[in-house]
């Protein structure tokens, strides 16, 4: 396992690589750490790829002096870091906010992506009432000084795979690093620039980019999760839908053997 940190336009990114072979360059959920991919990364570079796991903009260890954050901020992070790393075509793997950066990454520089795999995917806003509250309401949530103990509170929901207990710890763990100085106000950043909208105009783009879409059956940031990953795999002409049982908003992290089993099967298949 090696720990680098990799210059980008206006600040640096954590990123952690382990393995040889093709690369799968992945990213966390808003508000989560590289260590939701630990269990996913260890059986793909025990099976032969290289994974490279980044920090997203203003969390864990990447720095918080960058001037954008969102969607489009992490598809030019995935971009950066594929050339910085010199090893494209890889397969993107996102999660939530940074599944939509994948897409949009795909459709940008289809030359340096061969598959994406989509973790519980953020490809559109939500829809109904939460799409138009929802962004002013997140905003809210996040202010100081309630921000940090309401999101600490919505994000042990977030896993019911991990139990009780594992969810309780690893919402701690993640507000231990997003509490540090200056990590607040890059969180708030985040929340405010997630606009799953700028996916849009990339949809058309990347419909022959073989895709994987993974999705807890018990995620809590939708009222029906299967049926929006089912709208998310139909956006691809080849494409995979894993339902996760029992799972949240990490299904890699809660049910690792599954989604492992599952991804080492697709990315074998793009290998021919």
């Amino acid at each position: 396992m090696v720990l680098q940190h990799c210059d980008v336009k206006h600040g640096k990114l954590a990123v952690e690589i382990k393995g040889n072979g093709p690369l799968v360059l992945c990213a966390p959920a808003m508000g989560d750490l590289r260590s939701a991919y630990a269990p996913l990364s260890s059986q793909l570079a025990a099976n032969g790829f290289t994974v490279a796991v980044m920090d997203i903009r203003g969390h864990g260890d990447s720095s918080t002096d960058f001037q954008k954050y969102g969607d489009e901020a992490i598809a030019t992070d995935f971009i950066a870091l594929i050339e910085t790393l010199n090893k494209g075509p890889v397969v993107l793997a996102g999660a939530s906010l940074s599944a939509g950066g994948a897409a949009i990454a795909a459709g940008r520089r289809p030359d340096l992506v061969r598959g994406l795999i989509l973790i519980g995917p953020f490809l559109r806003n939500p829809q109904g009432v939460m799409g138009i509250i929802g962004p002013t309401l997140m905003k809210t949530l996040v202010m100081k000084p309630w921000g940090p103990s309401v999101w600490k509170s919505y994000s042990k929901t977030l896993w019911p795979g991990l139990g009780d207990e594992g969810a309780t710890k690893r919402a701690a763990d993640n507000m231990d690093s997003l509490t540090r100085p200056k990590r607040w106000a890059a969180f708030q950043a985040t929340v405010k620039g997630a606009d799953h909208s700028t996916v849009t105009p990339y949809l058309s783009k990347i419909k022959n980019v073989p895709a994987l879409v993974v999705m807890g059956e018990k995620d809590p940031d939708w009222s029906k999760p299967v049926e929006e990953a089912e709208w998310v795999a139909s956006n691809f002409r080849d494409s995979r839908l894993l339902a996760v049982p029992g799972a949240g908003h990490a299904p890699h992290l809660e049910s690792p053997e599954m989604v492992g089993k599952e991804v080492l099967q697709f990315l074998k298949k793009l290998d021919g």
